[in-house]
């Protein structure tokens, strides 16, 4: 979701709000990514409002962009957090966050990443093993603590979406399968460390169908009421992420029918219910700005060399991900169609196919829809430094990550002695 004027021409040059791309482009050079704080606004905002009138906790996925600038912002919006690792638990309070409000996930919890969490005092845990149960048991134990969590249930439910980007079905690596959690649940409250208080349940990213989240939510609905006929009380439901967004034409659930659908099905049951949005707030509200470095015309195609490559943005090449890619001054001139790719030495470097564009050397280009999984998934591939990041509020820009250098790159490096 993005305001109606977050990216707009005017004077035939793309704005972010009500700044020109081209002097982005001047004051910070490029690849750059570009973030609109009134798109991240408006998108949280809208979220949150369509659940005013039940007990919810929005927990923003860190992993879908961890910018320090834009967890503060959601932070301040009284956002909570999902994270995978520790060190997203460490931006998460470098950023203002309450660890009160932070949920837990992945597959492969560390001690170390247990123990920070706990002195933390986090919201929950998803669990997502037997094995995990019970080593977050003995470190709660040996500190003393008593461990909030859910069991992230895998329901089996097709998402729909790009195997990549699937985690609910019974062969993903996520979650317990669901025809053992109800033992899994009982184990867990035998012991003495741990503390059951909800169930978890995501089914995958950029979903853009209602349905698969509607069943998903039965058969968590069902499992909640096997626990309390065997006396194990739930507090809340987290229903995770997954909301989709648009990239070219597809249409996801609109944020208040998504939280309609979602109310009507829990009911009168008095359970907290909590989601993880990432790209649904994030996606839309970002690009990737880029320079042409050189065009090459081929007898079998033509090429627009640009600066930025699949280091910088990787989901073209990860997952043959489409984005939109607009001229950020169009020329009224005859278009070519044009593969827009990156310097990488890789031959799947590309961040576009088959654009009729009107180019020349030296043009800016805006990568629509990078505002999620762009820069946190982006990477030093053939040493190159990693792109500078602003954010647009208004009329004015502020650098919230400068762009590295190579220096940084092996600063941490060193020789062999004696060669």
């Amino acid at each position: 979701m993005t305001t109606a004027n977050t990216f707009t021409f005017k004077n035939n040059t793309l704005h972010i709000e009500n700044v020109a791309l081209d002097k982005v482009a001047e004051a910070f050079d490029t690849p750059c990514y570009v973030y609109s704080k009134s798109a991240l606004t408006d998108a949280f905002e809208a979220f949150n409002a369509g659940f005013a009138n039940s007990q919810h906790l929005v927990c923003f996925a860190v992993k879908s962009n961890p910018s320090l600038a834009i967890l503060n912002l959601f932070a301040r919006l009284g956002a909570g957090f999902d994270i995978v690792s520790g060190g997203e638990l460490a931006r998460v309070i470098a950023a203002g966050g309450d660890p009160a409000k932070v949920v837990f996930s992945g597959v492969g919890k560390t001690a170390d990443e247990m123990r920070a969490a706990l002195e933390a005092g986090i919201f929950c845990f998803n669990v997502e093993s037997a094995s995990e149960l019970v080593r977050l048991n003995d470190i709660a134990g040996y500190m003393g603590k008593i461990a909030p969590v859910s069991l992230r249930v895998n329901p089996n439910v097709d998402a729909k979406t790009h195997p990549y980007i699937s985690t609910g079905l019974k062969n993903n690596k996520f979650g317990v399968a669901y025809e053992d959690a109800l033992d899994i649940y009982l184990q867990a409250a035998t012991m003495p460390n741990i503390s059951i208080h909800g169930v978890d349940c995501h089914i995958g990213s950029q979903i853009t169908e209602l349905s698969p989240f509607l069943d998903a939510f039965d058969r968590v609905l069902a499992l909640v009421d096997k626990l309390d006929e065997v006396g194990i009380d739930i507090q809340h439901i987290d229903l995770g992420g997954g909301i989709g967004i648009c990239y070219s034409d597809e249409t996801p659930p609109d944020f208040f029918a998504y939280a309609s659908a979602m109310q009507e099905k829990l009911g009168t049951r008095k359970i907290k219910l909590v989601f993880e949005p990432g790209r649904a707030l994030v996606g839309n509200a970002g690009i990737l700005l880029t320079k042409v470095e050189y065009l090459k015309h081929t007898e079998s195609k033509n090429f627009a060399i640009v600066d930025a490559a699949m280091n910088d943005l990787m989901r073209p090449a990860l997952y043959d991900a489409y984005h939109a890619i607009e001229a950020v001054k169009p020329r009224d001139e005859a278009t070519r169609n044009y593969e827009i790719v990156g310097p990488v030495c890789e031959s799947g470097d590309f961040l576009g196919h088959d654009r009729d564009l009107a180019l020349a050397e030296g043009d800016l280009l805006a990568v629509m829809s990078a505002g999620a999984y762009g820069m946190s998934m982006a990477s030093n591939y053939n040493t190159r430094p990693r792109a500078a990041e602003v954010m647009v509020d208004g009329e004015q820009c502020h650098l919230i990550r400068k762009r590295e250098i190579v220096a940084d790159l092996f600063a941490g490096e060193s020789v062999l002695p004696g060669a």
